[in-house]
């Protein structure tokens, strides 16, 4: 009885030392795994928008990229940790969207990586309101040559266009990478707009 009792209090300890250890991507080095992460806020699209992302992630190189990627529209912008295990992409896409319309892009997306490949399995999905802006979103894993891949998708209205980016990891590292992409997302702002204080 009491060994269960200190397992639970252990579990409770573990538990919360790991939230203490997920701090705010904005205000310093953030631990993910067993090492630390410093993020930057970086511009994209001529300055026009501000993500927070790894100051260590690079542009993919070109060789990475075609192999990734095969197909010639391959994002635009595709940042990645070293080995390019972890990458962050964005693309605008062109094609209007206008802000009531985001969950309905979402949702027709979803059920077009569901029918190009039924053995991904959904999670979460849903649209989080960002600088009163819709950003939709959803999560699900893949199955790579050796591995399954974590892949959150998102979008959202960027100049009248639809703005798409994508989060993917190891899946078996998504859960210490979950958090921190909605802090990415949920930080995401738009350079040409005055900002409501």
């Amino acid at each position: 009885m009491s060994e269960r009792v200190d397992e639970k209090i252990l579990d409770f300890i573990n538990e919360s030392e790991k939230r203490e250890a997920k701090k705010d991507i904005c205000k310093g080095p953030v631990k993910i795994g067993e090492r630390y992460y410093e993020f930057e806020e970086k511009d994209f699209f001529d300055k026009k928008l501000k993500i927070w992302i790894p100051n260590d992630f690079e542009e993919m190189s070109e060789e990475a990229r075609k192999f990734k990627y095969p197909s010639e529209n391959r994002p635009e912008i595709i940042k990645c940790n070293e080995d390019g295990s972890i990458v962050i992409t964005l693309n605008i896409i062109d094609s209007p969207l206008d802000e009531e319309c985001v969950g309905e892009l979402k949702d027709g997306m979803k059920m077009i990586i569901r029918k190009t490949n039924p053995s991904n399995v959904f999670y979460d999905d849903g649209i989080i309101e960002v600088n009163s802006k819709n950003i939709g979103f959803f999560e699900f894993k893949s199955s790579a040559i050796d591995d399954y891949i974590y892949n959150l998708m998102f979008f959202l209205e960027f100049e009248g266009k639809t703005l798409m980016g994508t989060f993917s990891c190891i899946h078996n590292e998504c859960k210490e990478w979950r958090d921190v992409v909605f802090q990415i997302i949920r930080n995401i702002k738009e350079n040409n707009k005055s900002k409501m204080s």
